[in-house]
C-alpha cells in the first residue's frame, strides 16, 4: 500500500468515508457504475462473507471449525456460480449488466480450488453484491441474499 498516498490524503479520505456512512452508505449509480467491476467483487465478496458468517452465528453454531466448514459451501465459487444462474432471471436488467460486466472481466487471479468458468461467474456474483451494496439499495440486496438461503435450502433437500 502506498503510504505517502495514504498519509496525504487521509483528512480528505476520513471526511468522505464519514459522508458515505451519513447518506448510508450510499455512492451515486453512475459513480459506481464506473468502477473496475472487480473492485466491485472485492466489495461484494467482503460483504457476502459477513453476511454468511453473521447468517451461521446467529444460526446458534458455535464451534469456529464448524463454523469456517458450512461458510465455505456458501462461498466457494462453484456455489456462487450456481446462485448467479439461479437468480439472472429475478434480476433487472441494470442488475445482469453489471453481473455480466463481473464475470467478463478479465482477472490476474488464477483460481485455485475452481474452474475458470465457475470463477468468473463468482465474480459477476459478488460484483452484483458489491454494486447493491455500495450503491445503498438494501432491501435489494437482502432480497437477493434471503434468495440465496432458499437456494442453499433446495440443494440441501
Amino acid at each position: 500500500m502506498d503510504n505517502d498516498y495514504l498519509n496525504k490524503n487521509y483528512r480528505k479520505l476520513l471526511e468522505d468515508l464519514h459522508q458515505m456512512m451519513m447518506d448510508n452508505g450510499k455512492l451515486m449509480v453512475s459513480d459506481v457504475q464506473m468502477l473496475n467491476p472487480l473492485v466491485l467483487a472485492y466489495v461484494g465478496d467482503s460483504v457476502y462473507d459477513t453476511f454468511v458468517r453473521t447468517l451461521l452465528v446467529s444460526g446458534g453454531y458455535g464451534q469456529v471449525k464448524k463454523l469456517h466448514k458450512m461458510s465455505i459451501e456458501f462461498v466457494k465459487a462453484k456455489a456462487q456460480a450456481d446462485t448467479l444462474e439461479k437468480i439472472t432471471e429475478l434480476l433487472t436488467p441494470e442488475e445482469q449488466d453489471v453481473a455480466r460486466r463481473g464475470r467478463n472481466t478479465k482477472s490476474a487471479t488464477i483460481p485455485k480450488n475452481a474452474d475458470i468458468s465457475d470463477y468468473r461467474y463468482a465474480t459477476g456474483f459478488e460484483a452484483l453484491i458489491g454494486f447493491l451494496f455500495l450503491t445503498g439499495q438494501n432491501d435489494r440486496l437482502m432480497e437477493i441474499l434471503g434468495r440465496v438461503i432458499d437456494i442453499k435450502s433446495e440443494t440441501e433437500k
